[in-house]
């Protein structure tokens, strides 16, 4: 198993993207090709101790911004480390791609280089929620701000093969994330992805509201990527803030700092359960590709658990899956 990495994707790039990649040789047993400026990634892996047969370098040497427009990696910089890595998807030997750089350029290239798999129209990424029961894979957290019924459905059908696959449920529900649970609820959008999930769907069980993501209440939530990344933007901030907020009233108080103390081992726990960098990276679901898009301020630790996500997509025959999905059901 060979994973294409984007060795200059990220805030921090390639100083953690090389790091993660260490690491996860290391601890995974994984063949990783790092792809960007090559003098760059040496001088980076010169810091490491690793076994040089798991790791190899393909240069790439244009570096797509993170400001970059989405189509600027198709039409002005295809020798960039986003278009090489994915041209290097389509050849045999290589089995996912990794990039924690410029989001839309990544799901553009993936689109117009991969190409779709059949019966789908619009790629989604999905995004591994914490919930009070385990886990929710959302669909779409931001790939498709134009999308149509149509789409939704599709994306209702590879969540459900995500996560019978990845999550292991082996009868997924799944929700339309929406303003009200009637039927009647939203814009002509949601009203229409509600009566082709209901039509076309088993596994369909009706509206979530916003705030039942976090409830667990399905194994997936269907929506567009407008709504779909909003949600993650407010989900994100809302950690980091209530986390900082109850570190600030902890220390106020002595009693709560001894507290605090002796619930270390639960706090840590829970603030694992809500770090994106546990999850390493989104799935973008639809393209004839495995690829995982990372968060831009990834650190090490979130590249090294990225890799591992696109292993077990690998060994769990998710693409393959997903193909069979919409051949049979699309």
């Amino acid at each position: 198993m060979k994973i294409v990495v984007d060795a200059m994707g990220g805030d921090f790039a390639p100083q953690n993207v090389v790091a993660g990649a260490v690491d996860a040789v290391k601890q995974y047993k994984v063949c990783v090709t790092l792809v960007g400026i090559k003098e760059r990634i040496e001088e980076e892996l010169k810091k490491y101790q690793f076994p040089k047969d798991l790791i190899e370098i393909v240069h790439a040497p244009e570096v797509v911004a993170m400001d970059d427009a989405a189509t600027v990696v198709i039409r002005q910089k295809k020798q960039s480390s986003i278009s090489i890595g994915m041209a290097l998807l389509k050849k045999e030997g290589y089995d996912a791609f990794v990039s924690a750089g410029n989001t839309g350029a990544c799901v553009a290239a993936s689109t117009f280089i991969l190409g779709m798999i059949k019966g789908v129209d619009r790629p989604g990424i999905g995004c591994i929620f914490p919930s009070l029961k385990k886990f929710t894979f959302v669909i779409d957290v931001g790939a498709n701000t134009a999308a149509k019924p149509e789409h939704i459905l599709q994306y209702a059908k590879m969540a459900k093969v995500y996560a019978q696959s990845v999550l292991n449920r082996p009868n997924p529900t799944i929700g339309l994330l929406n303003i009200g649970e009637e039927e009647c609820k939203g814009t002509g959008l949601e009203q229409e992805a509600h009566k082709l999930l209901e039509e076309k769907e088993p596994c369909f069980v009706g509206n979530l509201e916003a705030n039942e993501v976090f409830a667990g209440k399905t194994d997936c939530i269907v929506c567009d990527g407008y709504v779909g990344n909003i949600t993650l933007k407010v989900a994100e901030g809302m950690m980091e803030s209530v986390g900082k907020l109850l570190k600030r009233e902890i220390m106020k108080n002595p009693i709560a700092i001894l507290g605090a103390v002796l619930l270390k081992s639960s706090l840590s726990d829970a603030k694992k359960s809500v770090d994106y960098s546990e999850y390493g990276g989104a799935p973008l679901l639809g393209v004839d590709g495995l690829v995982l898009i990372s968060h831009g301020r990834s650190s090490p630790k979130a590249i090294k658990n990225a890799i591992r996500a696109a292993k077990e997509q690998v060994e769990h025959n998710v693409l393959k899956k997903i193909k069979e999905e919409m051949a049979t059901n699309g």
